[in-house]
């Protein structure tokens, strides 16, 4: 160390400047969004270049026209993950708090990441469906009960939980500072904050 900076080999990052994607997985209203920019403000605070790309978001601006269908989600989770991977290949934290409810999808994109050389962890917030419905953020649950709406993920269309996420955070069970600080543990652990 030399006048308090740290220095490195020459090509070698700081954990500042690595980029990464963590991919935030889970049923609707499970607390994705919530903990993805709870986490965003403490690496910023850190110095880290962070972005969430918010699932809604995304299928406002980037997915319009896609349905629910098995192959629309497929086709939209693929570009969120090659929009992630980007970021992340340009030194950006991607922090996508995206249910992708298809394992073969996150592992496509998994794939892809382990490919271009760039960090990639899969967090499952394990949110039980009793708790997602009494949450309900946006109403997705109420109207699936009521009829009005088809095809809620764990609901009645399939969610498959990852058997072996980097790290499970069951978000009922403790407060959105706790679960960001898990996470956050998890990228400091894996070299990254």
């Amino acid at each position: 160390m030399t006048g308090g900076q740290e220095t490195y080999e020459e090509g070698q990052l700081s954990v500042t400047e690595q980029g990464a994607t963590v991919w935030l997985t889970g049923l609707p209203s499970a607390g994705k969004t919530t903990i993805a920019r709870e986490l965003a403000d403490r690496l910023r605070t850190e110095g880290h270049r962070v972005e969430v790309l918010d699932g809604d978001e995304i299928r406002e601006f980037l997915s319009a026209g896609l349905g629910f269908s098995r192959e629309d989600r497929h086709t939209n989770v693929q570009r969120i993950g090659f929009v992630a991977g980007l970021l992340a290949s340009h030194g950006v934290k991607a922090l996508v708090p995206v249910i992708a409810p298809y394992a073969d999808s996150r592992e496509a994109v998994r794939k892809r990441h382990q490919g271009a050389g760039t960090a990639y962890l899969e967090v499952h917030v394990a949110t039980p469906v009793e708790v997602c419905s009494v949450r309900d953020v946006k109403g997705l649950y109420a109207k699936q009960a009521a009829g009005e709406i088809s095809g809620l993920t764990g609901v009645d269309d399939p969610y498959e939980a990852p058997e072996d996420p980097d790290l499970r955070i069951e978000s009922h069970t403790q407060s959105v500072q706790e679960s960001a600080g898990a996470l956050h543990a998890l990228l400091t652990e894996r070299g990254l904050a």
